[in-house]
């Protein structure tokens, strides 16, 4: 089972680093989305980004934060670490990042169906929540503080 446990970490590094790529890109295409400006070519434009979005979501995003999830209890229930402060609160941020990513699907969903009711500018702030999560988590797993 120990020779089993790198394979585990690396499937838990390729997933969350295809995750945060996903995070990053989605919020980036919802700034140019929204900015479109109406015009002849603007439903076209449209269209186009609907489907990046959707696939983004469903092909990368989703499917990346499943494997993420599933190989880290795996690592956490291997390795012991579960009790561990550092790890408990890094659990509540990888929940707080799953939570961004349901809020962004909800968003899919809006553009989508011609919903979207916020500015480019909007989503520039937005893009930087993924980033801010993901610092913290992984300053957490890397160094391991300890809470007390």
């Amino acid at each position: 089972m120990d020779s089993l446990y790198p394979w585990l970490k690396a499937g838990h590094l390729v997933s969350l680093i295809s995750w945060m790529a996903a995070m990053l890109y989605l919020p980036r295409l919802f700034v140019y989305h929204a900015a479109l400006v109406p015009g002849p070519h603007a439903a076209a434009q449209s269209e186009t980004f609907k489907v990046m979005e959707r696939r983004l979501l469903k092909a990368i995003m989703t499917p990346a934060m499943i494997a993420t999830w599933i190989f880290g209890l795996i690592l956490a229930w291997m390795s012991g670490y579960y009790a561990a402060g550092w790890l408990q609160a890094k659990f509540v941020l990888v929940l707080a990042m799953s939570g961004v990513h349901g809020w962004l699907a909800r968003m899919v969903k809006d553009f989508a169906a011609d919903r979207n009711t916020r500015g480019h500018k909007f989503y520039r702030v937005l893009n930087e929540v993924p980033t801010l999560l993901m610092i913290v988590i992984v300053i957490l797993a890397a160094v391991k503080p300890s809470f007390g």
